[in-house]
């Protein structure tokens, strides 16, 4: 398997001596294995990683690392030879989370499930190959690479996701209220809210102006 650089420098910055790197459980690989403990490493999309988290919480406690990077610089290469590196004026919160967590959200209160976000500065290393997104326009990403870990936070209670949300949010709140608070683009928002409400931290309570009101649930989730 190919690895990008961020996920092998995160999996040997985590890594304790006695770890098993790489252990094979139940027919899947496993970053890192602490007895019964498995550590996976998803730098990536949450999506592909759905049926092996199913498969292995019934069994096992499963910690799930997702780098955040709260600094970048971005570096472009052509013809293997840098051309530009320059510090990206976007900047990673914790509310970008639920951009993956919205693939997960009926697996977040599962007694066996933790997860643990890295606040981290990278480099992210861009190739004018013309495959790349539109956006970039034909920039491709090439690699990542961990420069240091700033801070981390755990997330294992409805506490822990109760605490993102703004606290001047009404008591009933849209999406748009949601962004408006919190200052984040309508889209995470909404990403935001799908995943506090299917994961029962969140509940529907009706509708404002043809869009969707959410309040607090009163009942904790997974009990």
């Amino acid at each position: 398997m190919t690895e990008s650089s961020l996920h092998a420098a995160i999996k040997s910055w985590y890594a304790q001596p006695g770890d098993s790197i790489e252990a094979l459980v139940d027919g899947y690989v496993i970053d890192i294995r602490r007895g019964e403990l498995l550590i996976e490493i998803q730098t990536r999309s949450f999506s592909n990683l759905r049926p092996k988290l199913e498969a292995l919480l019934s069994q096992y406690p499963v910690h799930l690392v997702h780098p955040i990077a709260v600094e970048k610089w971005i570096i472009r290469s052509e013809n293997g030879r840098v051309t530009q590196r320059r510090k990206s004026p976007k900047h990673g919160r914790s509310e970008h989370m639920f951009k993956e967590l919205v693939y997960i959200p009926h697996l977040l209160f599962n007694p066996n499930f933790t997860l643990q976000i890295l606040y981290t500065e990278e480099e992210e290393t861009w190739v004018n190959d013309g495959s790349g997104s539109w956006r970039r326009k034909g920039w491709r990403i090439a690699d990542r690479r961990l420069i240091g870990v700033r801070s981390s936070q755990t997330f294992c209670s409805a506490d822990d996701y109760r605490s993102i949300l703004p606290p001047s949010l009404p008591v009933a709140f849209t999406t748009s209220d949601l962004a408006r608070q919190a200052q984040l683009p309508r889209r995470l928002a909404q990403k935001m809210a799908y995943t506090l409400r299917a994961s029962g931290i969140l509940y529907l309570n009706g509708r404002l102006d043809h869009a969707y009101c959410y309040s607090l649930s009163q009942f904790e989730p997974g009990l």
